[in-house]
């Protein structure tokens, strides 16, 4: 096995750095000179620029004023930190705004967007298009192959929609070109509900709380068009980029569970991965089920790319100023939660921000360096502390994360899913039902690779599903392959529903998937959040489990086509019938889970499926509740990170002799993990 190659040959480890915002003070020269000497105190190499820069690049149209940019990336290059070079596009200059109009988006409610904000452009606009070809046009010529840069910032955070007359039209070619003929899109939107039936392409248009949202199929399409939209809108950001010098990487950066587009749409043109994490740490009673929620995200990261290491290109070194409390980070919570990002596959840790703002929004974002203007401070120590940490990790850069098992997280299934209206219209919780079974498996130091229905199953030795409501065409027929070929699968309540247009499977639920899984789900009941039903292991059951599970939200009325039941449900009308199965198929197994079960029953389950089938685990420990591990490899080295997302200190015996990576020397056998800490071992991989 090799390592992945590094974002650019002018790096050679990991990369620690923040959005840096030096049009901010320009007028104050001596705050830019002393900014770069603190940089190299925190041990930063890098640092991401530019991205809300247009008013300062180009102050008139057509004027460029580039010759503080060109300071700036010198004076960075000369003390050895490298660049993201960012586009400006996510927000534009007033005087764009005032002279052409058109620009400007137009909402759901058909209401034109004043100036202001971000991303409050059309993407459809000609003019926009134009103005952001001439930019980057600019941008490439001055500085595609200077020394400094090493890849390219687009935009930042893509997000939202338009629908002005711009916007309908394309979306009408859109869907045209999809259906080809009326009768063909009527049909798949089974319009002639509410007798909703188009007869003329013009009738067409998006989704809105004055007109039409209740045609599911429209609504899923339109954001469908939204996510076509922005991977063409980006990929004409970089073409004049890459026509400067082809070899420089780009990226843009995605953020957590985020709706508006599909991002497996998007990754397919970006040549890295990158995202930014705001967990809202201390805001519960611990943070046990937020680390495994977020090391969950990271793992979507990195498998969006294949594997491919990502960049980590927002996080905040102290607390944000947009969640609905913004607590401070613990001693210890910043260098945690940063290296569980890089034990998950990512290669760079950055924050917003650099410097914190004098004025505006976000003028009490956490930062680096904090109005008292120096890194003599808690926050600023801590980020030191952690680029000496990540220096001490070159080695990792590059390497891999071996992942046995795939969880699927689906966007088009969760946008269908949201539309549903029922059975439970008071919340789904789609996301946090993947992120319960992901949880189970990250509890005991397992490799999980997140991805969506449409991937490969080659190479898997688990994919779970949970709540797959949408079943494309070709992937039951993936699933059945996978399993009659010795795999194993679990699925849940809530699957095989519908199909790619959001039309209902005939023939019974779970549709598709009916065959491989063995039984037939007649009908779902829906509990208030004051109700709860629960679940009770048969004895003798195959994977030992116990019980009572307590049961909340949906229970699932299934039979038995061929199928095995480990589990049965203990009240109500359907008391004693099947509520966990197992059906042998082919060389493999598929398991259904009928009910939303409690964390209890996820460890118990997947515990036992983890054991039985001998699934590759970071370290051959027992890990304390709280603690979980991670493993990253080059084939001749192996890295674990240990991690401790408990208040409380906690104990790790290990299996044999590590190495300290940050500090040499060999561990002992009996390793003490202080609150919120974190210690990264390595060792030679036996052959």
């Amino acid at each position: 096995m090799t390592k992945y190659p590094l974002l650019s040959s002018k790096i050679s480890g990991l990369l620690h750095g923040a959005d840096y915002n030096p049009e901010q003070w320009l007028q104050s020269p001596e705050v830019l000179i002393r900014d770069v000497e603190m940089m190299k105190e925190a041990r930063c190499n890098v640092m991401s620029v530019g991205i809300f820069s247009w008013s300062a690049l180009e102050p008139e149209e057509g004027r460029y004023t580039f010759d503080w940019m060109d300071q700036v990336l010198d004076r960075l290059h000369e003390n050895g930190i490298s660049v993201f070079l960012a586009t400006p596009s996510g927000a534009r200059p007033a005087w764009m705004s005032q002279k052409y109009p058109e620009v400007l988006r137009v909402g759901r409610d058909r209401v034109k967007a004043l100036h202001g904000g971000r991303h409050n452009h059309c993407m459809t606009s000609p003019v926009y298009r134009d103005k952001v070809q001439q930019m980057n046009t600019a941008l490439a010529k001055r500085y595609s192959h200077h020394p400094a840069v090493i890849g390219w910032h687009i935009s930042n955070e893509y997000g939202g929609e338009c629908h002005c007359n711009l916007c309908q039209e394309r979306f009408r070619g859109w869907v045209k070109a999809r259906y080809e003929t009326l009768d063909a899109l009527n049909t798949a939107w089974w319009s002639t509900f509410w007798s909703h039936t188009y007869t003329d392409w013009s009738q067409i248009e998006s989704p809105s709380p004055q007109g039409e949202s209740g045609v599911h199929g429209l609504n899923l399409d339109w954001r469908r068009f939204n996510t076509d939209q922005v991977t063409r809108f980006y990929s004409e950001e970089i073409r004049p980029l890459k026509a400067e010098n082809p070899a420089l990487p780009a990226t843009t950066n995605f953020m957590e569970y985020f709706y508006d587009y599909d991002y497996w749409k998007l990754a397919s043109v970006l040549d890295f991965i990158s995202w930014d994490s705001y967990p809202m740490w201390h805001t519960r009673k611990d943070d046990i089920g937020l680390a495994a929620y977020t090391a969950m995200y990271h793992d979507l990261m990195r498998t969006l790319k294949k594997g491919q290491p990502f960049v980590l290109m927002e996080s905040t070194p102290s607390f944000t100023n947009w969640q609905p409390t913004s607590k401070l980070k613990k001693p210890g919570m910043h260098i945690l939660s940063s290296l569980q990002a890089v034990a998950h596959g990512a290669d760079s840790v950055q924050y917003f921000q650099w410097r914190k703002s004098r004025g505006s929004s976000e003028k009490f974002h956490g930062a680096v360096v904090d109005h008292v203007g120096h890194i003599n401070t808690r926050v600023g120590r801590e980020v030191a502390e952690l680029g000496t940490i990540l220096s001490a990790l070159a080695p990792v850069a590059g390497s891999r994360v071996e992942a046995k098992v795939a969880i699927i997280f689906d966007w088009e299934s969760r946008w269908a899913m949201d539309d549903a209206m029922g059975p439970r219209n008071a919340g789904l919780h789609y996301e946090n039902t993947v992120a319960a079974h992901y949880q189970a498996l990250w509890a005991q130091g397992i490799a999980v690779d997140v991805i969506n229905a449409d991937c490969a199953l080659d190479g898997y030795d688990l994919v779970i599903a949970p709540m797959l409501y949408m079943v494309r065409e070709g992937v039951g027929e993936r699933i059945s392959a996978f399993v009659q070929a010795g795999g194993r699968f679990v699925a849940t309540y809530w699957s095989g529903i519908v199909n790619e247009t959001d039309l209902c499977f005939l023939n019974g639920f779970p549709g598709p998937l009916r065959p491989v899984l063995g039984i037939w789900a007649e009908e779902i009941d829906s509990l208030t959040d004051e109700q709860h039903n629960s679940v009770c292991g048969i004895e003798g059951n195959a994977l030992g489990l116990n019980g009572p599970y307590q049961v909340s939200e949906l229970c699932e009325v299934i039979h038995l086509e061929g199928a095995a039941a480990l589990a049965t449900y203990g009240d109500d009308f359907y008391a004693g019938t099947p509520a966990v199965t197992v059906n042998l198929y082919g060389k493999g197994q598929a398991y259904y889970v009928a009910s939303r079960n409690d964390q209890q029953f996820q460890a118990d389950f997947f515990t036992a499926l983890a054991n039985e089938m001998n699934l590759p685990r970071a370290i051959s420990t027992t890990l304390p509740e709280g603690v979980t591990a991670a493993r990253r490899t080059d084939g001749k080295s192996e890295f674990i990170f240990l991690q401790n997302y408990c208040s409380d200190s906690q104990t790790v015996s290990l299996p044999g002799d590590y190495q300290d990576m940050v500090h040499g020397g060999i561990l002992p056998h009996k390793l003490t993990l202080p609150a919120f800490g974190c210690q990264i071992l390595t060792r030679k991989v036996s052959r």
